[in-house]
C-alpha cells in the first residue's frame, strides 16, 4: 500500500484534478487554482499551486489562505472537503480518487499544458512585444489615479491590443483583445520570469471586463520591482500601491508583489535589511504582513508596517494628496529613513 509521501506526490501530480473535483468553485488562474477558502466557497482567496519545481519550495499542490495566514497541502483540501474526523478517512478517499482511470486530455487540454509549460517563455514575449508606455493609454489610466509614469520606467510598458481570454462571468460578445499595461514581473537578477495585465478601456479606465487584471508566468517569490534591491525597500500588494508610495519616496527600492498572498511570499534580497509593508487596510493585508514578519525574523530582516489611512495608499493620495500622503507616512518611517521623502 502506498504511504503517505507517496500519495501526497501522486496527488500534486493531478493538483489541477484534485482542485476541480473537491474546489469545484474555484476557478484556474495561470499556475494557481483560486478559490475562497480550503472548504471551497466561491472567492479569490485561497490559492493552490499547480506545477511547480521538485524542491519543497514551488511544490504543486501546496496551498495558502490569504486571509487567514493558513497554508498546506491537498490532503487537507480533501479532509475540508469532505469533511473527515480522521486522516484514515481522507487517505481512503484519496486512494479512491487516485485509483479512477483518468480521461484522456482533449485537443484544447494539450494545448493548455503546452502553454502552462511555456509560460514564462510567453509573458517575455508578451513584454518583447509591448512599447514604452510614455503618451499611451497606460499613463492616461495611471494619471487618472493621481500617478506620473517617470517613476515606473523600465517596469512598465504598454500594448495596444493584448489578448484577454473571457472567463464565465464575462458578458458573451466581450472583446478578445484590449489595450493594455504591461509589467514586468522579474527575480532578484532583474530577469523578467512573468507579467502582469492590467486591461485598459478607451476612456483611460480600467476595462469593462470580469477580470481586468491578471498574470501570467512566475509569481511565487517575485514581483514588480521599482528600483535596484538595497538595504531599506518598500514592499505592497497592488502597482497603484506602490507607485503612489513612490511619489513620497521616490528613492526607496520598492517591489509589489501583486495580491496580499504572493506579497506574503516574496523573496528577501541578501542585501535586505529593513523591509517596509505597505499593507492594504484588510484582514487579507493583515494576514500578509504577520506572514512576512514570521519569515523575516529567522533571516534577520526587520520588517515594519505602513498603514494607509484608507483601503490603500492609492486612496490616500487620491483623499489627500502628495503632501498628506508625506505626513501620514513620516510618522510611520524610522528616523533614519525620513530623508528619503520627497
Amino acid at each position: 500500500m502506498d504511504s503517505i509521501s507517496d500519495i501526497v506526490v501522486r496527488l500534486a501530480d493531478n493538483a489541477e484534478a484534485v482542485c476541480r473535483r473537491y474546489l469545484p468553485n474555484g476557478r484556474r488562474e495561470g499556475r494557481y487554482w483560486l478559490v475562497g477558502d480550503i472548504r471551497g466557497t466561491p472567492g479569490r482567496s485561497l490559492y493552490v499551486l499547480l506545477s511547480g519545481e521538485s524542491g519543497a519550495r514551488g511544490r504543486a499542490g501546496k496551498w495558502t489562505d490569504a486571509a487567514s495566514g493558513e497554508h498546506g497541502d491537498l490532503l487537507d483540501i480533501i479532509a475540508a472537503s469532505c469533511d473527515h474526523a480522521s486522516m484514515r478517512d481522507t487517505l481512503t478517499e484519496a486512494r479512491r480518487f487516485l485509483s479512477l482511470p483518468m480521461p484522456l486530455p482533449d485537443s484544447a487540454a494539450l494545448r493548455a499544458r503546452k502553454v502552462r509549460q511555456g509560460t514564462e517563455a510567453a509573458a517575455r514575449r508578451l513584454w518583447a512585444a509591448s512599447k514604452t508606455a510614455e503618451g499611451t493609454l497606460a499613463s492616461a489610466y495611471l494619471a487618472s489615479r493621481g500617478l506620473g509614469i517617470e517613476s515606473a520606467a523600465g517596469s512598465l510598458r504598454y500594448h495596444p491590443r493584448c489578448y484577454y481570454r473571457a472567463s464565465r462571468d464575462d458578458a458573451a460578445n466581450v472583446p478578445s483583445a484590449w489595450p493594455a499595461m504591461i509589467a514586468a514581473v522579474t527575480d532578484d537578477l532583474g530577469v523578467v520570469v512573468g507579467v502582469h495585465r492590467t486591461w485598459l478601456a478607451p476612456s483611460g479606465g480600467k476595462a469593462l471586463v470580469a477580470d481586468p487584471r491578471r498574470a501570467l508566468g512566475h509569481l511565487l517569490g517575485h514581483g514588480v520591482r521599482f528600483g535596484a534591491a538595497g538595504e531599506v525597500m518598500a514592499a505592497g500588494e497592488g502597482i497603484e500601491t506602490i507607485l503612489s508610495l513612490r511619489e513620497a519616496l521616490p528613492e526607496m527600492p520598492m517591489i509589489a508583489g501583486l495580491s496580499a498572498a504572493h506579497l506574503a511570499a516574496i523573496e528577501f534580497p541578501e542585501s535586505l535589511r529593513r523591509l517596509y509593508v505597505a499593507r492594504d487596510r484588510d484582514p487579507a493585508g493583515a494576514a500578509a504582513l504577520a506572514t512576512l514578519g514570521a519569515r523575516a525574523a529567522s533571516a534577520g530582516v526587520a520588517v515594519l508596517p505602513l498603514d494607509p489611512r484608507h483601503g490603500d495608499f492609492n486612496e490616500d493620495l487620491m483623499a489627500v494628496g502628495i503632501m498628506g500622503l508625506v505626513v501620514g507616512v513620516r510618522e510611520q518611517l524610522a528616523p533614519e529613513d525620513r530623508g528619503l521623502l520627497t
